[in-house]
């Protein structure tokens, strides 16, 4: 039997977002699946510097990252994609003209101003990642830098159609509710990653597996011909699903990955 490619979202997939833990069930149904030849990759919004938590404790062959603009495998990247350094400073100054606050995501390191945010969201973001040494307040006017995509806040006096009509050209923005939005370059996606991966190791599409619940999986579960979904869902997701499975608290990942035979 050929083996198959598994590709794992985080937060809400792998990573319950009720406890904050992955269940000792997924960990051992991943690393069972990998005994058995086949492999596993995580596949998440979060640049690489945000998963390095995860990959301490998920067996897995890889990760893609920040919506398909960068592969990891054994800690080296193999494939990237950056916003180029120009375009990044003109994407900062139109953020804060039309009224939003946001964090700039890359390999390296999440980049905030230094000063606090306006807005609640963002200070909850920067407050709740303060403590993991992947945030930097110090960058954020270096002409010079360089990321793989970012996420933006925004209230009643941002200008939304003013900003997303400013990023149209090459940035795509995922709305993910609650005024928070992801942008990531045009022509990247989880779905492209998973295709890169693909071809780099030899296996079919048939073969490949994703794993998901939120709106960013959408490009993946229309790509996919096997999509698994956490029984905690966006509704978007629902017309592309060929197997709903139960919540990440109930053993999920480990449950639909016996019913469909990967372990």
């Amino acid at each position: 039997m050929a083996r198959k490619a598994l590709f794992f979202d985080v937060d809400g997939t792998l990573l319950s977002e009720i406890t904050h833990t992955i269940p000792a069930s997924a960990l051992r149904a991943l690393a069972a699946s990998r005994r058995e030849g086949n492999l596993v990759f995580i596949n998440s919004g979060r640049t690489y510097v945000f998963l390095k938590d995860i990959e301490a404790v998920v067996e897995c062959d890889g990760l893609l990252c920040g919506c398909g603009t960068c592969v990891v495998e054994k800690g080296k990247v193999i494939f990237q994609h950056r916003i180029a350094a120009v375009r990044g400073l003109e994407i900062r100054r139109a953020m804060l003209r039309y009224g939003f606050d946001g964090i700039l995501e890359s390999t390296e390191r999440l980049a905030v101003r230094k000063e606090r945010s306006w807005m609640d969201g963002m200070n909850a973001l920067r407050d709740g990642v303060a403590g993991q040494g992947v945030l930097d307040e110090n960058c954020w006017k270096d002409k010079d830098l360089e990321f793989d995509k970012f996420c933006v806040f925004a209230d009643e006096n941002s200008d939304r159609e003013g900003f997303f009509r400013f990023l149209a050209p090459d940035i795509d923005v995922i709305d993910r509710g609650n005024n928070f939005y992801e942008c990531v370059p045009s022509g990247f996606t989880k779905a492209t990653a998973i295709a890169w991966v693909l071809e780099h190791y030899g296996i079919a599409k048939k073969d490949a597996y994703v794993f998901g619940d939120s709106s960013n999986d959408l490009a993946m579960f229309e790509y996919s011909e096997n999509a698994v979904l956490m029984g905690s869902h966006d509704k978007i997701l629902e017309p592309y699903a060929t197997f709903v499975t139960k919540r990440v608290e109930d053993d999920g990942i480990a449950w639909a990955m016996q019913k469909l035979g990967l372990i």
